[in-house]
This record gives structure tokens, sequence and C-alpha cells, in this order.
């Protein structure tokens, strides 16, 4: 019987694993990236025997596929992806292809903000139980390479929709949807109702055996619910206490979270993760972390003890009186939002990078309030410029250096620098995470 052939569509960590699973189960793989491959990943793919290629695609290998795995980065109006739909060859993601091949329980979170704090405090209550849990998704390994190589019996999975626009048979145990803001426009034919419907894909192919847990003070949420094929139980949570909520905070001004297996509360003070948009989040993970079985008083005291996540809201240093905090992660208008929420100092913010069809307009009114100067950094920042300098001092910046030297200029004892940009970080970075490891180390390397 001749070998079905896999073609795997980007050599990352999803894409690598995606191999490696298909290797393992009896494909003939394939792996074409048409960028530049790791050389960690290409010495992987050299180790297994899988043939690779970078720099461009090779059309007659790709489109003899019997199934692409694509990688999410891949948008489908790409040359490759069009000649592929024009074949009518089955593309899936790497999180679809491997939960064919797995029985495991599936705990997924997505949301627009919020979703990798949420999943690694998930994960955390759930390693603290002694539960051997596996991350996954946009966080930790891929879901493919835990499946081939180290299997475990429940994953916490970080799902961005570009993730769940490939997914179809999969189904997720459990399923957080934490809240849905503008982000990833250009993506979406610059259609929000397309943005929202791809986040609501989690939701397909849930029983009545599995939960959906959900923000019940997101509009967007609470207007494409009511259309939406739910099959799930419910389990909202929302700030105030109100009829049906899960969770939810007390008149003692305590987190109370209900589920069939367990009922308790924690002083809200006492949450290791501070802000409202972290509470939604330790809510999340709370009653995600009880529906798998976790007792409360292990759920209590992860929650007290859980360290914030690296690019949010991470405190850098304080020198010369002024605060330094990487907030990198926040890509998009309204994780911005909550970090100027949170901000009890004057702020000099820096913003810019990969505009994704931003409106500025919600953070507008929070800059006018606690923003001492802005600085703009990116290679185009004529929008920023155009929208913010009306309010406040705003600086042009091309480069990190620069932005830092404009910072310390604006900023006086007792402000806080943040870095908190609104934009994806392809222009000067190449990710989020280049962004604040680079940001962290320029401040650190000031005298």
């Amino acid at each position: 019987m001749e070998q079905k052939k896999l073609v795997v569509l980007g050599a990352g960590e999803s894409g690598v694993g995606a191999a490696v699973l298909g290797l393992d189960k009896g494909f003939d793989v394939f792996v074409s990236d048409y960028g530049t491959i790791s050389p960690e990943h290409k010495a992987e793919l050299d180790r297994e025997g899988i043939e690779w290629e970078e720099g461009g695609h090779t059309m007659d290998r790709i489109l003899a596929a019997d199934i692409i795995v694509k990688s999410p980065g891949i948008a489908k109006e790409t040359p490759v992806m069009r000649a592929v739909a024009e074949k009518g060859i089955e593309v899936v993601s790497e999180i679809e292809f491997a939960g064919r091949y797995t029985t495991s329980k599936m705990i997924c979170i997505t949301g627009s903000n919020g979703k990798t704090t949420t999943t690694m405090l998930t994960h955390y209550i759930l390693r603290q139980e002694g539960i051997d849990a596996g991350l996954a998704g946009n966080v930790g390994f891929s879901l493919a390479r835990q499946v081939a190589r180290d299997p475990k019996p429940v994953y916490v999975i970080e799902l961005s929709s570009f993730q769940l626009d490939n997914m179809y048979s999969f189904r997720a145990n459990i399923a957080v949807l934490l809240n849905i803001t503008p982000d990833h426009l250009d993506r979406y034919e610059h259609s929000f109702d397309k943005y929202a419907d791809a986040k609501l894909r989690i939701l397909q192919n849930q029983t009545p055996d599995d939960a959906f847990i959900y923000w019940t003070g997101d509009p967007v949420i609470a207007r494409k619910l009511p259309d939406a094929r739910v099959g799930a139980t419910l389990y909202p949570f929302n700030e105030h206490k109100a009829k049906g909520l899960a969770a939810f905070v007390n008149a003692k001004d305590e987190l109370e979270v209900h589920t069939p297996g367990e009922s308790f509360t924690i002083a809200r003070n006492e949450l290791s993760l501070k802000g409202l948009h972290n509470l939604y989040d330790s809510m999340a993970a709370s009653l995600a972390a009880a529906l798998a079985g976790v007792p409360a008083a292990t759920i209590c005291s992860a929650l007290r003890t859980f360290a914030p996540v690296e690019h949010r809201l991470e405190p850098v240093r304080t020198l010369d009186g002024v605060a330094y905090i990487n907030d990198s992660k926040a890509t998009n208008v309204d994780s911005t939002f909550y970090a100027l929420q949170a901000m009890t100092t004057p702020v000099v913010l820096i913003l810019g990078g990969k505009d994704k069809g931003n409106d500025y307009s919600p953070i507008v009114p929070l800059v006018k309030e606690k923003v001492r100067a802005i600085v703009a950094m990116g290679l185009h920042n004529e929008k920023i410029v155009d929208v913010f300098s009306p309010v406040v001092p705003v600086v042009s910046t091309d480069n990190l250096a620069d932005a830092i030297r404009e910072c310390r200029a604006a900023a006086q004892p007792g402000d806080t620098v943040l870095l908190s940009p609104c934009c994806a970080s392809f222009d000067l970075f190449t990710s989020y995470i280049d962004r604040g490891r680079r940001f962290k180390d320029a401040v650190m390397a000031l005298s």
C-alpha cells in the first residue's frame, strides 16, 4: 500500500512537531518553509530523516500531498495556499492533526487578550496538584510533538484564531473564551465578524459532558452566543455577582467559584495577579482547573503563588525613581487599555509596530488621564502621531535605542515607562518576545 503524503508548510515549533507525528504515523513527510528554518529545527529534521526545504516552495511536491498541515502564520491568500485550494487538498492545523491521534482531555483557551496568562495559570494549577499536564499551542511544545513522543493525559492549549481556522473534528473538553476585541483584522478581510466567528470555533463538536467557560461582560460574546451552536454546559463569569454566574466577586471582595465538584472563595487581595483583567484570567483558570478535578485547596494555593507571565505587565527595574514595565505582549488596543487601566502613576507610553488595522479611540480617554508622553517606536508611526498628538506630546522613533533615550528624557521621578505597543512586532523585531527581551536588556544596561 502506497504511503500517504503529508506536507508540512512552515518549519517552526508546530510544523516540526507535526512532521515528527506524521513520520511516527507512517506518512511520507515533506516540510517546506518559504523563509529560513532555524538551525535547531534543521538538525532535528535531519536526525528524523525528514526531507525539508527553505527559501521557497517546490509546488509539485506540495500539490502531490494527501494532507497539508499549515503553519498558523500562513494566510490563505498566499500563492501557495491558493494553489492548494484549487487542487482541493485537505488543509488542517497542527492542533487538528494532533487531535486525531490522541484521546487525552483538552483544556483549550482563546480570546483576544489574556489567553497566555490564563493558559499558563491553568497549567500551573494542574501541575501543583501533581497532574501530568502538557502545555501546548502558542506556548510550550507543539501538541503534535507531545502526542508523538511525550503523551500526557491532559493538555492545556492556548489557541489563536489562526489555529482555530483550520480545526474541524477537534474537540475541546473544556473551552475558555475570555473576550473578543478587534485584532488581526488584516487576516480576516478587515471584518470583525469573521474574526469573531473564528474565535467561536472553539465551541465546535462540544457535547453536554464538556464545559464552556466565558466572560459575560464581553459585548461581542453576548451578541454572538445566542446564534452559536453551543453543545456544552455553560460556566459564565464576571466581576460582580449575578444570577447564573459560576465565578464572581462577592460582597466581601472575595473571588467566589462554583462548579459541580468544588465551591470555594479566596480574598481578592490574596491573588498573585493584580488588576481587573488578571481577575478575569484567575476566574477562568480556577473554573477550568476545578472542572478538571483539582481540589479547592490546591487552586487557592496556586492563585497565591503563581508568578506573572513574561512580557505581560512585567516589572523590569526602577532607575532614577522611574519604573520600567515590559508589556510587549500587548499587541492590540484592548491589551494596552487593560495595561493603562492598571497604572497608578504618570506614564510614558511606548506605542508602535506593525499596525493590524487598529482603532486607537478606546484608549484615548485613558491616555488623557494617565499618560505624560508617548514615544512611537516603529517604521510607520504616522497613525499614532495623528491620533495622539492632539492629546499628549508624541515623539516618533524608528529604533529601540532612540525610544529608550526619549523615554528617559520625558519621564520624571515617580513615573512609569510602559512598553505596551498596541501593535505587532514584525517591523523592527522578530516577535513580541524578541521585542520584550531586547527592551529589558536595554533598560538593564542603562546607568
